[in-house]
């Protein structure tokens, strides 16, 4: 589920659509999180689908590290990709602010780390990457997980919509790794691994 705060906007005719803050997110707040009505596909069951619905699971799905297609029911598959994003997942089923998103921001996800099945050039940016990858979250992850870890202490400090959704267990982890009794695990650990 994606943040209450946010709303589907059309953004321009090259990007379509994207998810638009409508009001200050800070960073350290949970921006998404996989809820009980997003939906997971096994590749099995995606090679089974009509070619339409192969089409909307490669548009709006990500990939877990089990290969599976998760589709979010909500607009936070409207989420759009960028280099310079101000969101990334984590390894605990649930996306956060890296920095503050202003109102009126689009909240932007980097696809690198959504396992991507064929690489795409995505829009100038003035960065070095250009093009994203399949294998993106194995060369980047060591960035990521250092933005992750700047913003990670203020989990608990911060008004969080949807830490109801959370698990207990992923509620007892965030405690132990703000507590300093647990590590942060890498970002890694989402990557999938293809055969």
């Amino acid at each position: 589920m994606i943040h209450p705060h946010t709303e589907l906007r059309f953004i321009s005719e090259d990007i379509g659509h994207g998810v638009v803050a409508t009001q200050f997110i800070p960073a350290g707040t949970i921006t998404w999180v996989l809820d009980q009505l997003d939906r997971e596909f096994t590749l099995k069951q995606f090679q089974k689908f009509d070619s339409l619905y192969q089409n909307i699971l490669d548009t709006y799905s990500y990939r877990n590290s089990k290969g599976n297609y998760v589709l979010c029911w909500d607009h936070g598959r409207f989420v759009n990709h960028s280099f310079k994003s101000n969101c990334l997942s984590t390894a605990y089923d649930f996306e956060i602010a890296i920095r503050d998103i202003q109102p009126g921001e689009q909240l932007t996800d980097d696809y690198g780390y959504l396992n991507v099945d064929t690489p795409f050039k995505a829009s100038e940016e003035g960065t070095k990457r250009k093009t994203v990858y399949p294998d993106d979250l194995k060369n980047y992850h060591k960035i990521w997980d250092k933005k992750i870890a700047a913003v990670f202490p203020k989990l608990n400090s911060l008004e969080q919509p949807l830490a109801v959704l959370l698990s207990e267990s992923n509620k007892k982890t965030i405690n132990n790794v703000i507590s300093g009794k647990e590590e942060l695990e890498s970002i890694l650990s989402i990557y999938y691994k293809r055969q």
